[in-house]
């Protein structure tokens, strides 16, 4: 595990009993990089927590700097990024680590983030990407629903997920260029889907988040609004290797740009810097997955619930126009439907798993779910109920038993 603190000594008093229970039956270890504190983080952590590993920065980094000297020195096949004003719940590490188990390929396991009593939920961990309205930011957190478990996300919060080391470190680690924070995470989540790595999230995996803790201490809400959306231009210009996607997401951004800059400083200062965003780029390689299904799946279309059946011999999936089908036990449950909502508890009775991918959502959200759940599950028989579901599921090459 790595932790970035600056200065965040009573942060990380708070959090370290829960963490230090929670790895109690887990190989593991804890690297806190003491990001250019002054307030004595090293030495209380040498003396309180000696069992804790401490890599000390003098001089303050970028979260990105922080978090890449901590994974250097992490020594497990897994890695967890934590924010230091995060407080755990009880068998938090133990979900994450069993998400790895149950999806083949897994990159990353993010939590359910929760904020304390009475302060807006601004972040849940089920992070998607979505057609904006004008004006609106294109990346936001969904509320879970009930039952919700191991759904696809875009990414995975760089303040709670846990990744799989060697693939962190094929991808280069936490992209530098994104400085002092904000959307390496997005970053990195979306270059693990373009290799085919996915994300999840993990509804038993819960924290509560303070929400800003360290970077309020630094900065104003107007510079942490203006670095959000440099970031996010910058993530586009580098990550993005589709020109199709990239010119449809760009001209998006710039538009939203446009359309905030009279009333907002942040916005005009994007806007000026967009050209030489667009010109710089970045490091850029191909990309393996279709982007398209990328941020189909990523959109908030798709919902994923664990059923209560063990999985059928022969391992059975149906995709299917609704879920009022006739379900063979222990199958597998693609379904389109008008909107999200979490099975019938006899449908879930009956499914090992279910997936919900909503209408409106499109083909390329059904196509992906469809795929990505072939994958998972790797089922020996495949049933196909519907000419329209049909079509979709030919659309990616799969060949279908009726």
């Amino acid at each position: 595990m790595v932790i970035p603190s600056r200065n965040g000594r009573e942060l990380l008093a708070a959090q370290m009993t829960g963490i230090a229970r929670e790895l109690e039956r887990l190989a593991a270890e804890i690297i806190v990089v003491d990001n250019g504190s002054e307030d004595g983080t090293a030495d209380w952590l040498r003396s309180a927590w000696p069992q804790v590993e401490t890599e000390v920065s003098p001089a303050p980094l970028s979260f990105a700097r922080a978090v890449n000297r901590g994974i250097a020195r992490a020594r497990y096949s897994h890695v967890c990024l934590l924010n230091n004003d995060m407080l755990l719940a009880a068998g938090f590490f133990q979900a994450l680590v069993d998400a790895f188990a149950r999806v083949p390929g897994l990159f990353c396991a993010t939590a359910q983030i929760l904020f304390p009593p009475g302060v807006r939920r601004e972040e849940t961990g089920k992070a998607v990407y979505f057609q904006p309205e004008p004006g609106d930011f294109p990346i936001r957190c969904d509320e879970p629903l009930p039952g919700e478990d191991l759904t696809w996300v875009l990414y995975g919060s760089g303040g709670c997920s846990l990744y799989d080391a060697a693939m962190l470190r094929a991808l280069g680690g936490i992209d530098s260029a994104y400085d002092p924070a904000y959307v390496e995470d997005l970053d990195i989540g979306y270059r693990a889907w373009q290799r085919g790595w996915p994300s999840v999230y993990v509804a038993r995996a819960v924290l509560e988040h303070r929400h800003r803790a360290t970077s309020s201490r630094y900065y104003t809400a107007q510079q942490l609004d203006r670095i959000l959306e440099v970031n996010y231009l910058k993530f586009l210009a580098r990550a993005v290797a589709s020109a199709e996607v990239f010119d449809q997401l760009w001209r998006q951004a710039l538009d939203r740009l446009r359309l905030r800059a009279a009333k907002s400083s942040a916005a005009r200062h994007a806007l000026q810097q967009a050209p030489w965003i667009a010109l710089d780029g970045g490091p850029k390689n191909p990309a393996e997955y279709d982007e398209e299904l990328i941020l189909a799946l990523g959109s908030g279309a798709v919902a994923v619930f664990p059923g209560g059946a063990t999985p059928g011999d022969p391992r059975a999936l149906m995709a299917a126009d609704g879920v009022d089908v006739k379900l063979r036990r222990g199958a597998v449950l693609v379904a389109l439907c008008d909107r999200l909502q979490t099975p019938p508890a006899v449908v879930l009775a009956d499914c090992a798993e279910v997936v919900l991918v909503r209408r409106s959502g499109g083909s390329a959200a059904f196509r992906a779910a469809f795929e990505q759940t072939v994958r998972k599950w790797r089922p020996q028989v495949t049933h196909i109920e519907g000419a329209e579901i049909a079509q979709l599921v030919a659309q990616r090459g799969f060949a279908a038993s009726f």
